[in-house]
């Protein structure tokens, strides 16, 4: 183990024996640090925190704090990270506000430099939150999703698996497994790179689309399109995103947008000018 003299351990603390840890870093209470992790100059830990094994917590960041919640009173609640997560400079992200409840980072996620993750939130496998993008509370991210940077997400909104956020939006719905949204809300088409780079194969790709024109395209009621997708879809991913589309939403689905490719062409733009534009 490596630890800086100038670094405060508290004696609740459980560290491995290959931890780093750097200058004027402070670890208050009961944290357990996993094997491998290396915590670099001034980070903060605090609380009933649980560090994955070969992760990288960047300078001032906070991990494990309170919430910023006034119905917090000081009961025990968590902060679990996973394995190989990276958290960069100044990012925050705060142990739940229920009595026992945690805030969940999973595996492989990237907290980009002062993002902040509030209390109860989710966030599966390989997702990634960029630069100064906020998670209100109790938000849920899919695996592998992209929330990109400036980003404002509304507290109980779910974000669905490899689904991607433009910069600068404000999400205060549901953004369905798959698609793309940007703005105030708004789904503007499937995530066919995103899709390609994970592995899914054109069966896949090739029902999503479908399953966005469904939904956004034909004109029929919201619901009215995930009734019919029920009895239409037939692969992996599918079933994916029918599965979140029938679970509970508190906070409703995103509504239709245009494509960017749309929006050129409406603006009188060739579709070659468009096409160079994406």
């Amino acid at each position: 183990m490596a630890i800086h003299p100038t670094a405060v351990i508290d004696r609740q603390a459980e560290v491995d024996t290959t931890v780093q840890i750097g200058p004027y870093v402070v670890v208050e209470g009961p944290v357990r640090i996993g094997a491998g992790t290396n915590i670099r100059a001034h980070a903060y830990l605090s609380g009933w925190t649980q560090i994955g094994e070969n992760c990288e917590i960047h300078p001032f960041a906070v991990v494990g704090h309170f919430p910023q919640d006034f119905h917090y009173s000081g009961e025990r609640s968590y902060c679990r990270i996973g394995n190989r997560v990276v958290i960069r400079e100044g990012a925050t992200v705060h142990r739940g506000t229920q009595p026992e409840s945690a805030t969940v980072i999973g595996d492989e996620c990237l907290l980009m430099a002062y993002s902040h993750i509030g209390h109860n939130c989710e966030l599966g496998k390989g997702a990634k939150v960029y630069n100064n993008a906020l998670l209100a509370g109790h938000v849920e991210v899919g695996d592998n999703a992209i929330v990109s940077g400036a980003c404002l997400v509304h507290q109980f909104t779910r974000i669905g698996k490899l689904a991607f956020i433009a910069g600068g939006a404000r999400i205060g719905m549901d953004v369905p497994p798959f698609f793309m949204a940007y703005g105030e809300s708004t789904v503007v088409q499937h995530n066919i790179v995103g899709m390609r780079r994970a592995g899914y194969c054109p069966a896949d790709i090739r029902e999503i689309r479908q399953a966005f024109r469904t939904l956004y395209r034909s004109g029929r009621l919201f619901r009215a399109a995930v009734t019919e997708l029920a009895g239409t879809v037939r692969t992996q991913a599918g079933r994916e995103l029918l599965a979140f589309l029938q679970a509970e939403s508190r906070r409703g689905f995103c509504a239709a947008g245009k494509s960017s490719r749309s929006r050129l062409r409406s603006d009188g733009s060739s579709d070659s000018d468009a096409l160079a534009g994406e």
